[in-house]
């Protein structure tokens, strides 16, 4: 596994919602990440979770009191050893009296040590949706923000501000213990299969599944960007445009250009080439069948010509050789060659085309995604 938190300390605090059952798989992927995990409880928090289980997922003692050897100044003081207070979850309560500095729980002394000492500090709501509504839960977590706190969004469902899954809490860990070479930038990134219909059963496509795409836009996130992904399929911690066909994606793309702009343009997307002329109905089965297939425009080719960003974009081995130069010549940045049997596996080989040279990748597409943004930052 891509090994994103490695050398990373991370405090995992934990107040008393019921959504504290789940932080034992929160311990195990931040583990299985790289960190070093330790956790705190608040005395509500043990009512919910017994401390010997995560002491048995982080294979430390978990704190459940403060004692002489100040726990929270060697973890989260100014030369204590977290890397970042995570408080998952996050009651309304605690939210309040981490806002206003008030401290009478391991956690909230925690938070407090953690923000004086300039540690990062992200929360995690969870609690019942009117209490998120509630005019100064919100103004707390407005103020959490202007402390510098990073708060992690809940899931509205069955009127309850759930707590984000275990992905999600990850991916924002990562994003503040890390290096941000993309922090301000604004990322698009085409992702997955486009899907042409040939009548109203039927779709011609590829076997692209997304996984690259999925990679580079989360990696992006990882090191700060604000990131939005154009395709058919929704991916945490980035703005999901939905799209269907490959005319849907170039005027996603477009509009999204001329209304906001694009600092990086990432063409990982498998965009049809062709599009058949549609048969109305459905065509009948037994028979030959002849497709009449009209070639596409080039959507990167036109983003590049209108919008002139950074650019990445993919090819297949055998045709980057011969096309890299000339994208290259265009204005891409970038140009990836990959095989044809990456497509839809967890890993791959790669060649990144770069003005410098080239550049081989082998390894699982976290991996390759980390070596393309790490080749044009």
């Amino acid at each position: 596994m891509y090994q994103t938190l490695e050398g990373r300390t991370i405090v995992l605090a934990v107040t008393g919602s019921i959504a504290a059952v789940e932080t034992v798989r929160l311990a195990h992927e931040l583990r299985r990440r790289g960190a070093v995990v330790q956790a705190v409880l608040s005395p509500a928090a043990t009512r919910i979770v017994h401390p010997d289980a995560l002491t048995y997922a982080t294979s430390r003692l978990t704190i459940t009191a403060l004692s002489g050897l100040v726990e929270h100044v060697y973890w989260c003081g100014a030369e204590g050893l977290a890397d970042l207070l995570l408080v998952a979850p996050c009651t309304a309560n605690t939210i309040g009296k981490i806002a206003h500095g008030i401290d009478d729980t391991t956690v909230t002394t925690f938070a407090t040590t953690a923000l004086g000492s300039g540690i990062p500090v992200t929360v995690v709501p969870a609690m019942h949706e009117t209490m998120y509504r509630h005019r100064a839960v919100a103004e707390n977590l407005e103020r959490l923000e202007d402390l510098g706190v990073g708060v992690v969004p809940p899931r509205i469902e069955e009127e309850r501000a759930k707590i984000a899954d275990v992905a999600t809490i990850v991916l924002h860990a990562e994003r503040a213990v890390n290096e941000k070479p993309l922090a301000g930038r604004r990322v698009l990134v085409t992702s997955g299969p486009c899907r042409e219909q040939v009548d109203d059963v039927r779709v011609l496509t590829t076997r692209s599944s997304g996984q690259m795409g999925r990679a580079l836009a989360l990696e992006a996130f990882r090191r700060g960007a604000d990131v939005t992904v154009v395709h058919a399929d929704s991916f945490p911690c980035v703005r999901n445009v939905r799209i269907d066909s490959a005319a849907e994606m170039r005027a996603a793309v477009l509009a999204i250009g001329e209304a906001e702009g694009i600092d990086l343009y990432v063409s990982a997307a498998a965009v049809s080439d062709f599009a058949p002329e549609r048969f109305p109905g459905k065509l009948p089965s037994g028979t030959p069948a002849t497709l009449a297939l009209d070639p596409l425009p080039k959507i990167l080719d036109e983003v590049i010509e209108r919008f002139g960003p950074c650019a990445i974009a993919f090819k297949l081995a055998r045709d980057a050789d011969a096309q890299a130069g000339t994208l290259l010549e265009k204005g891409a940045a970038l140009v990836v060659a990959n095989t044809p049997e990456a497509m839809g596996a967890a890993a791959g080989t790669f060649a990144l085309h770069s003005p410098h040279g080239i550049l081989e990748v082998e390894g699982t597409k976290e991996e390759v995604a980390a070596a393309v943004w790490s080749s044009v930052q």
